[in-house]
């Protein structure tokens, strides 16, 4: 019994030792910390830590709405301070068993770094200067785009008078726009690799607005070269399409047609959900160039990468109907009717039936199989109904 007494006593001091112990490694210095932001004024809710980098003991405290901290337990030893959310650190003496005061004012760092180092500095203050001047052309650039797409809607439920003054300041916008989007490019930094493709891609979009189809083209080959983007490859095919077919050069056009295809073929490979937009511009391009027979395949791509689109299939079926040939044999002649026009048009009305477009799609299947049956044309006798 008296043994155990004597242990038990004995492991009573040990652990008197180790409290002892812990409380020496806390210390009894106190911490008063006030952080300030790039503005001179508190700077609430930051994380600051506190590290003895001998020992590597570590506090962590938060600043309060007066950017103000404590911390308590401290041991003498130089410490560093960082205030995380900058990654911004400095060495700073604490005395065991007295207050210390600490205060990071950034506003007064970022004037000592400024008198310091004069040259990085007006550098960065050219740089941020640039960033605002290309910031407020391209909002510039944004609103006018934004005009100039808002008349497009107006301009297709307005009247024939209308119609012309609406288009004309529909070109005066965009063409605001390109300029707006110019002069944010020539203010972008060199590393601004993401906002200048986004910007070019912009630039393609207002030239393309205005008409100035091979500006787009440029504009928005420029975007692909900095990132090469599925969006910027269907504005590259669109107005590629658009310069070849009011090209008067074959030769010319063309060209300009197959590398419209291949930019769809680069948009097929990036993003396949885009092929049947890509594919679908280049149809109605030619289309409304009247180049019906070379509209015929990009819409063939597009019902195939979309069968849904109802309007796809309907140009598809007036594409090839445009296409149709005719054969005298003695007395009658047949029409010859290009493979896949009568399944063009019934696409278009299983998509939807009696919608506008589907209505239109039965009308034309209609005289698609009424021709079926060729015409009588010999002299004194009725065309066959």
């Amino acid at each position: 019994m008296h043994m155990r007494k004597v242990i038990f006593i004995l492991g009573a001091w040990v652990l008197v030792a180790m409290l002892a112990a812990t409380a020496l490694a806390q210390g009894t210095g106190r911490l008063n910390g006030e952080v300030y932001d790039q503005n001179g004024k508190p700077y609430a809710d930051q994380t600051v830590t506190i590290k003895l980098p001998d020992t590597g003991q570590t506090f962590t405290v938060k600043t309060d709405k007066n950017g103000k901290f404590v911390q308590l337990g401290m041991r003498s030893g130089i410490y560093t301070i960082t205030l995380v959310s900058l990654n911004y650190s400095e060495k700073f003496q604490v005395t065991d068993g007295q207050e210390n005061n600490y205060k990071l004012d950034l506003k007064q760092v970022a004037a000592a770094t400024a008198a310091a180092h004069p040259e990085e500095t007006k550098k960065k203050e050219e740089t941020e200067d640039k960033f605002k001047l290309m910031k407020q052309h391209f909002d510039a650039g944004v609103a006018a785009l934004g005009a100039g797409n808002d008349l497009r809607a107006q301009i297709k439920t307005a009247t024939g008078d209308q119609k012309a003054t609406l288009q004309a300041q529909r070109v005066t916008d965009c063409t605001t726009a390109s300029s707006e989007f110019s002069q944010a490019v020539q203010n972008l930094g060199e590393k601004e690799v993401n906002n200048r493709a986004m910007i070019l891609g912009n630039l393609g979009s207002a030239n393309e607005c205005a008409g100035k189809y091979s500006d787009a083209a440029d504009a928005f080959q420029k975007a692909i070269d900095t990132k090469p983007v599925a969006g910027y490859y269907v504005g590259l095919a669109t107005n590629l399409a658009n310069v070849g077919a009011s090209s008067t050069d074959p030769k010319d056009a063309q060209a300009k047609f197959d590398a419209a295809s291949a930019a769809c073929d680069k948009v097929t490979a990036l993003d396949p959900t885009s092929a049947a937009t890509c594919w679908k511009n280049l149809g109605i391009v030619l289309s409304n160039k009247g180049r019906m027979k070379e509209a015929v395949t990009p819409l063939q791509k597009a019902s195939q990468a979309d069968p849904k689109d109802q309007i796809t299939w309907y140009m598809l079926g007036s594409a090839l109907t445009a296409t149709i040939d005719t054969k005298q044999e003695g007395d009658k002649m047949t029409y010859i009717i290009p493979p896949g026009t009568a399944e063009a048009y019934q696409k278009c009305i299983d998509t939807g039936a009696d919608n506008a477009t589907g209505k239109l799609c039965k009308d034309a299947l209609d005289g698609l199989n009424a021709m079926s049956g060729g015409q009588d044309t010999s002299v004194g006798k009725k065309k066959k109904k």
